[in-house]
């Protein structure tokens, strides 16, 4: 049985990189925007904690329309008390209030892939949960690592 927790989030701002991506293209241009953003991780003064996020935005997901080639803008960024002071070349993104679904995750990528898609697939469409139109995100802690075959994170999916 998965276990979650419901968290009813607030509205918060996120500071990062984004670029267009696909399913097909996702750990390709995750990989890239989290070599290009980390490394300025130490110029944002304004850090709400120390999770990098992992982040989605889609126009309008629907797993039973699952297509590998839709895109979707991608986001490597971290949640900041307030835009003052950003950075030169990072963008900033304001995630609107509202319920999410969270999932306590362990494992390797292609596990977190698996657990994704059981989610969406099999155990969303069961329950009485309901999509929501918000970004969905992982929060990754400092000590994450892709190479890693354990990994801690948090799966963050809008709900009504």
């Amino acid at each position: 049985m998965m276990k979650y927790k419901i968290v009813e989030a607030r509205a918060f701002n996120i500071v990062g990189l984004k670029a267009d991506a696909n399913f097909v293209t996702n750990g390709q241009v995750t990989s890239q925007l989290a070599r290009g953003f980390m490394p300025r991780l130490k110029d944002i003064k304004s850090l709400k904690d120390p999770y990098t996020l992992s982040l989605q935005k889609y126009e309008d997901f629907n797993f039973k329309n699952f297509n590998p080639s839709t895109s979707f803008e991608k986001w490597i960024g971290v949640e900041v008390d307030t835009f003052d002071a950003i950075p030169e070349d990072l963008e900033t993104l304001t995630i609107p209030s509202g319920n999410y679904l969270v999932i306590d995750f362990k494992g390797s990528i292609p596990e977190f892939i698996k657990q994704w898609q059981y989610i969406h697939s099999t155990w969303l469409p069961k329950s009485e949960f309901e999509l929501d139109h918000r970004p969905h995100f992982e929060r990754l802690p400092p000590s994450y690592n892709p190479a890693n075959q354990d990994n801690d994170e948090e799966i963050w999916i809008p709900i009504k």
